[in-house]
């Protein structure tokens, strides 16, 4: 069962230096509004104080977060053991700051003011775990700039989630890009053929956690959840700097946006309650209502140079996927030697799968120098193989490393909180955050010049 207790007074000395001992990290989930605030809970972490400080406004928010712990604490399988210490009240944030019940806020909801709160946690000493996007127009880049700041003086974390990372083809893409004698080396591509490629189509109807997934009706305003060029996009443009640029520090003046575009979504009435159990639109989309359809600027697309390579990133949402099928994801990485494609269709039954296909003119000997690296691969990831197909190899992946989206929280998580016992990020985290998000808000800027 679900345990919730009033906050008490006490207070933490937020900037305590972490050991990775137990229980030592108590976490502040700040106005989750969004479902992956709960995800960074679906299980227990043994450096992390099972007693959860929650902050929000009383609301179906707060309340379908509550929810969510509540059915990770009663699974039968390996249940949690959260105590959600709740806070109801308008004055959340203040009262979050006022009382310091934790060292590490999580924050993934409403993103109108997420960069603002982000900033005051950090100047008052306490570390941030932040889903994306933790930037949504230019405004909020250079106050995260001020935020990056604001950590370093106060010697605090400032991390956001990246669980694309962790997606098990994303990784042996940038494995075998790392083989020279495979991969070459990376392409600059052109504005028409950029070297790297990344498109994702995603669903505002979706099943979460085996449950169907009640969206905030705050979600279908881009005012305050952020167009769909600043939202999943940052995933992508995160994959291309970590893929082609690999520990390497990246800054602003690495970025050249070519072009950029963004165009809506449109959403009958229906769609809409089914999706916000909400029978109307409420005032403040009526905005964006023409005709009683909900345009929703959710899809984007940014063609832009990173050190003078050409990538071109592409985000699309769709009201509900096909039946059976689900968020689909397609990347290439052209190598002078070879592509490393994932893809993400029909034929691949829906689930991302990892190609390479050479353009050798001697066969043989690529396929014998590819075997030969393989076991490079299999030393980190070990059970992976390859199987020959007319057009190239198919990387074959034991079923252990398809753990699944939610599974990735967990994840990033745990390497936050070795970041914490480290008392620090790698060196390249903070400039690529910088540059990632300065992407995205300038892309935004370009595409509203460009908008249809």
């Amino acid at each position: 069962m679900l345990m919730m207790t009033t906050i008490h007074s006490c207070k933490m000395n937020p900037k305590a230096n972490f050991t990775g001992a137990e229980g030592e990290v108590k976490l502040i989930t700040l106005d989750p509004g969004h479902f992956h605030a709960a995800l960074v809970q679906k299980n227990m972490y043994r450096q992390v104080h099972p007693d959860v400080a929650v902050y929000a406004p009383d609301g179906d928010d707060l309340n379908e977060h509550l929810k969510r712990i509540e059915a990770y604490n009663t699974r039968t399988d390996d249940p949690t053991q959260w105590v959600e210490e709740v806070y109801r009240g308008d004055d959340f944030f203040a009262k979050m700051i006022a009382e310091k019940k934790g060292n590490v806020m999580i924050t993934s909801g409403n993103n109108r003011k997420k960069t603002e709160y982000i900033k005051a946690a950090l100047d008052a000493g306490i570390n941030v775990l932040a889903d994306k996007p933790m930037a949504i127009n230019v405004q909020n880049f250079e106050l995260l700039k001020q935020a990056f700041a604001s950590a370093a003086q106060n010697n605090v974390l400032l991390y956001d989630i990246m669980t694309e990372r962790f997606e098990i083809t994303t990784m042996l893409q940038r494995e075998f890009s790392l083989l020279p004698e495979v991969f070459g080396t990376l392409e600059k591509g052109t504005p028409e053929n950029p070297a790297v490629t990344k498109e994702s189509v995603h669903h505002f109807c979706k099943y979460v956690s085996g449950v169907p997934l009640k969206r905030p009706v705050w979600y279908y305003d881009v005012e305050q959840q952020g167009e769909g060029i600043v939202d999943v996009t940052t995933h992508l443009v995160d994959l291309v700097q970590w893929e082609c640029f690999p520990e390497l520090i990246l800054n602003i003046n690495d970025v050249n946006i070519v072009s950029a575009k963004r165009w809506t979504t449109d959403l009958s009435r229906e769609q809409f309650t089914l999706s916000t159990a909400l029978p109307a639109f409420p005032d403040f989309l009526k905005k964006d209502v023409r005709n009683d359809t909900l345009r929703v600027f959710s899809n984007g697309e940014i063609n832009y140079t990173l050190k003078g390579v050409h990538a071109k990133i592409v985000v699309i949402w769709n009201f509900m996927p096909p039946e059976g099928t689900g968020d689909t994801h397609y990347s290439i990485m052209r190598g002078t030697k070879a592509n490393l494609i994932i893809r993400q269709g029909a034929e691949q039954g829906y689930a991302p799968t990892l190609y390479i296909e050479s353009p050798a003119n001697d066969m043989a000997a690529f396929e014998k120098m590819l075997t030969d690296n393989l076991t490079k691969v299999q030393a980190k990831f070990p059970g992976v193989e390859l199987k020959k197909l007319e057009t190239g190899w198919e990387v074959l992946v034991p079923q252990k490393y398809h753990i699944g989206h939610e599974a990735h929280f967990g994840q990033v998580t745990e390497r936050f909180l070795q970041y914490l016992k480290d008392g620090k990020l790698p060196d390249w985290e903070v400039p690529n955050m910088i540059t990632k998000y300065y992407t995205t808000t300038k892309a935004l800027e370009v595409a509203k010049g460009n908008s249809k």
